[in-house]
């Protein structure tokens, strides 16, 4: 077997299917007696198919509605459940063979899960973190001096764990996942839950960490900022299925193509109608307002916009990634409607 890292390609799924049978009965008392001697099941595909490939050191956003099979998924590329069908390799390892030499490489980070100590301060659960992966003292102190730089931590590790805010938890949480150096991060929706202060500071160290030691990187968030921040390329499934893989900026333009221009006035907006005039509204209020235009018509709105509006403000941007998602499930469910789920490239 290949050692880790030593081709280019890190994580390889082919055709990765995860199925559970599921009990269901109806309500009532004569249902439940019922069960006792005749179950009856549903097959769950909570993933159905789905192949990708990441290259070492990407950093790549995998996203999906609630239940599409994130979760699943990166569960199954750590380890910690098998595939019912198909092949997973991760830095040339099969992961649910739990290898030592596996375990040391990789990180599952899980927004809503902990692994601090609660009664200790997270400080214990780096020592038990050390010993658990058998790690040089002086590189295991070095590696936290500079995760403490990195994520400024300061004395929040010497307090007890439920004294700490959410936000300093998930900094500490981050730290304990990456003591050992993993060349692999599996991160499930790591900003939850967090302000925007602290979610622009873990974006932040996830970039940084991702740079410093050519990391490959797979998150999953409903945050879409933090995918616009993070991750270049998008991986998209919708129940349990492969819709979208590719460039973010790319699927942006590709289904929706139009740019917003965001306006801030002095004295007063001017009212819809007025401002329908220049392309379509997308909100107003008393100061500011939200146009739609086509890309190409930009340069022209935007002269027409300043000599004709008191406008204080302007800026041009894509629609936001919530659109341009919803926009591609619509599509991808319109597929399977049709007579058969809507393939990357004929989404695109």
């Amino acid at each position: 077997m290949a050692g880790p890292y030593l081709v280019r390609t890190v994580i390889e799924v082919r055709e990765l299917r995860k199925h559970y049978q599921v009990h269901q009965r109806q309500p009532g008392l004569g249902a439940a007696l019922a069960s006792v001697f005749r179950r009856q099941y549903r097959t769950v595909k909570a993933v159905d198919g789905i192949s990708f490939t990441v290259r070492a050191g990407e950093r790549v956003g995998f996203l999906g509605p609630n239940g599409a099979g994130k979760t699943t998924t990166l569960k199954t590329l750590s380890g910690l459940l098998h595939p019912t069908a198909g092949e997973v390799t991760v830095g040339g390892y099969r992961p649910q063979l739990r290898e030592t030499e596996f375990l040391k490489s990789i990180t599952l980070v899980m927004g809503q899960k902990q692994q601090l100590i609660w009664d200790l301060p997270p400080a214990e659960t780096f020592a038990l973190n050390r010993a658990i992966y058998d790690l040089p003292r002086a590189r295991f102190e070095e590696t936290v001096s500079e995760l403490s730089r990195l994520l400024e931590l300061g004395d929040l590790v010497n307090r007890p764990t439920r004294q700490l805010s959410l936000g300093e938890r998930m900094k500490c949480e981050l730290a304990a996942a990456l003591l050992h150096r993993p060349r692999v991060l599996f991160l499930d929706e790591p900003t939850i839950g967090l302000d925007v202060s602290m979610q622009a500071t873990v974006r932040g160290f996830i970039k940084a960490y991702n740079e410093r030691f050519g990391a490959t990187v797979i998150l999953t968030s409903h945050y879409m900022e933090d995918v616009v921040q993070l991750c270049p390329r998008v991986v998209v499934i919708d129940r349990g299925r492969l819709i979208h893989d590719g460039d973010l900026r790319e699927l942006t333009l590709q289904l929706k193509p139009d740019k917003r221009i965001a306006l801030r006035f002095s004295g007063g907006a001017p009212t819809a109608a007025e401002l329908a005039r220049f392309g379509e509204v997308v909100s107003a209020d008393a100061v500011q307002a939200t146009l739609q235009v086509k890309a190409d018509q930009v340069p022209s709105v935007v002269g027409a916009l300043l000599a004709a509006l008191p406008v204080t403000d302007l800026t041009v941007e894509d629609p936001p990634l919530e659109e341009v998602m919803k926009e591609l499930f619509e599509r991808g469910r319109a597929g399977a409607g049709s007579g058969g789920l809507a393939s990357p490239a004929s989404v695109d």
